[in-house]
């Protein structure tokens, strides 16, 4: 099954910028959707985006859009999360995350990386 490591997170002043790297092992993330999700401190973990096997066919949650960007190498497995403008709200635990089909609940998840952003 496919393993996946998040790495980038960091603390961030607000308007500040990051960008968050997925790096997929023991198989392709050209097989899978991949996403983003994020937990921030009591409270459930939410949607932030995903997009396809080709990045045609993307989704992201409203409170982020125009802000983050998400896209996917697959020549080098990885996919990233380009936050811009960032805001206290957007602290939380970052989680990549992949799924066979496009739009269903993720079956493999990374770890998690952190972003503070600081007011």
């Amino acid at each position: 099954q496919v393993q996946l490591v998040e790495s980038g997170g960091g603390l961030v002043q607000a308007g500040g910028s990051l960008r968050l790297s997925c790096a997929a092992s023991n198989d392709r993330i050209s097989n899978y959707a991949m996403g983003w999700f994020r937990q921030a401190p009591g409270k459930e973990r939410e949607f932030v985006t995903t997009t396809g096997w080709t990045s045609g066919a993307t989704q992201v949650t409203d409170s982020v859009k125009g802000r983050f960007t998400i896209s996917r190498d697959n020549a080098k497995n990885t996919v990233y999360l380009e936050m811009n403008n960032l805001k206290p709200e957007d602290t939380a635990l970052y989680y990549c995350a992949a799924s066979r089909t496009f739009g269903a609940r993720p079956e493999y998840w990374g770890q998690g990386t952190q972003v503070t952003v600081s007011s």
